[in-house]
């Protein structure tokens, strides 16, 4: 039950669980999908955008059926592993799921290892020993050849020549021996067949809808190349004057790119140049298929700008709402470690009183160079932007200004309030009042301080 006037909710067994600003991470799948519904449906009523307002697609509806899968890979036999990008210019849900591919297939590796050694000397035991056997019996039949038709006319010729132990026994199922043998293709195989789990397809998951969906927090949908870049720009790039606006070296980063597109898991460390690994993490936004703010919310997020400034924030809020989990899962990776950049903008002095030189790179400039990354409306080619018309020029300074209060707000941005919480358990008490009351006592046990990020 609600109290009147407060967003206090009473559990079956009696404990009073008052509603607090929790961070947009710590909602359950379910949860999550049910506020995007009332995000989207209190868009629609208090607030006028004027545009249509879609909720972006996860990405989902790119995943491939197991046949179409397997059709695929028999096309790709042929085709150069630098022909399929594992990390740029690809979906951010396909970029998660080829990581996710990478780790099971890692995870494969190293459990083959471990046994490989095991089944090594079983398998020479068992070609020993089956050699032996083979060539024993065929040592004699050939020392009595001359006189075995004759003396037992009614025997068959021995099946056992000395190559068909081993023959026979790799035609039959796959064996633990036979894995460690299959070539890339197989192994690619092999891979569409773990991945291709029923309860991950998407017209399952349909039919089941809410039923399917997880009461656990989504794991955290963040690149690794995202993660890696900022990671390294934290610790080495925050003194550095004029980070993301200096020049790099285009065949270190081309290098760079070329690794992870590889799905090689690359570290960065001190050796690396700031600046390259500033254009790194540059181009990967760049080149997403779609912008991480999505081509559907566009004019959205444009369009905030023209409402009061009161109601910009929340408008900003509820459309971050309306992003797929892997979306605002990496949008809020980067805000935070652009808001850190910006922190070390100005000039300032240590304990002792030594001046440390400031990035000079303000929530403004670092806008400027990010917002057209991730907002906006198609790829276009270089020659439309010569000619830039009043009205572009204009959207241009509002993708800036969309982008900088974000990054000025990012903190309170990500934090459900307790009225949207509040709306989210009344539509779930609706269709399933067990599942509110174990979100009750969970949020009873952990509070808000207690709920983590799950382990990705």
């Amino acid at each position: 039950t609600l109290e009147a006037d407060d967003f206090t909710w009473n559990s079956m067994s009696g404990q009073s669980v008052r509603l607090k600003p929790v961070p947009l991470q710590s909602l359950s799948e379910l949860e999550r999908v049910r506020l995007q519904e009332v995000a989207f449906s209190r868009l629609l009523q208090d607030y006028d955008l004027g545009c249509q307002i879609t909720i972006p697609k996860d990405g989902q509806k790119h995943k491939m059926s197991l046949r179409r899968k397997l059709d695929s890979l028999a096309k790709e036999k042929s085709k150069e592993k630098e022909s399929m990008p594992q990390a740029f210019g690809i979906t951010l849900s396909q970029v998660i799921s080829n990581e996710r591919a990478q780790k099971q297939r890692q995870e494969l590796q190293t459990q083959r290892e471990e046994h490989h050694d095991a089944s090594d000397l079983v398998s020479s035991l068992l070609h020993l020993t089956s050699w032996r056997s083979a060539k024993d019996k065929d040592l004699s039949s050939s020392n009595s050849s001359l006189s075995s038709n004759s003396e037992t006319p009614n025997e068959s010729p021995l099946p056992n020549t000395p190559e068909a132990p081993p023959c026979t026994r790799r035609r039959g199922g796959v064996s633990v021996d036979c894995i460690t043998d299959l070539d890339d293709n197989q192994s690619h195989l092999l891979e569409a067949l773990q991945l291709s789990l029923p309860a991950e397809t998407p017209s399952n998951k349909k039919k089941q809808r809410d039923k399917n969906l997880s009461l656990n927090h989504i794991f955290r949908q963040v690149p690794r190349v995202v993660e890696s870049c900022c990671l390294h720009l934290e610790k080495y790039g925050l003194q550095t004057v004029g980070i993301f606006r200096v020049g790099s070296s285009k065949k270190r980063v081309r290098q760079l790119r070329e690794e992870c597109d590889q799905g090689v898991e690359v570290q960065l460390d001190e050796e690396h140049s700031v600046h390259d690994v500033a254009a790194l993490l540059k181009e990967f936004l760049r080149d997403m298929s779609d912008p991480l703010l999505t081509r559907e919310l566009y004019t959205a997020f444009i369009n905030t700008l023209l409402l009061d400034h009161s109601d910009q924030e929340i408008t900003m809020q509820l459309l971050l709402y309306l992003l797929p989990p892997c979306n605002s899962d990496t949008l809020q990776r980067l805000l935070e470690f652009l808001a850190t950049v910006a922190a070390h903008a100005e000039d300032s002095q240590d304990r002792d009183g030594l001046e440390i030189t400031g990035n000079k790179m303000t929530s403004l400039n670092l806008a400027t160079v990010f917002g057209p990354n991730l907002l906006h409306k198609q790829k276009s080619l270089d020659k439309e932007f010569a000619v830039q018309s009043f009205a572009r020029a204009e959207e241009s300074t509002a993708i800036i200004g969309v982008v900088q209060r974000m990054i000025i707000t990012y903190e309170t941005l990500f934090m459900v309030p307790p009225d949207l919480q509040n709306e989210v358990l009344m539509s779930l008490l609706e269709t399933d009042p067990d599942v509110v009351d174990y979100l009750l006592r969970r949020k009873t046990n952990h509070g808000p301080e207690g709920c983590e990020d799950a382990p990705s």
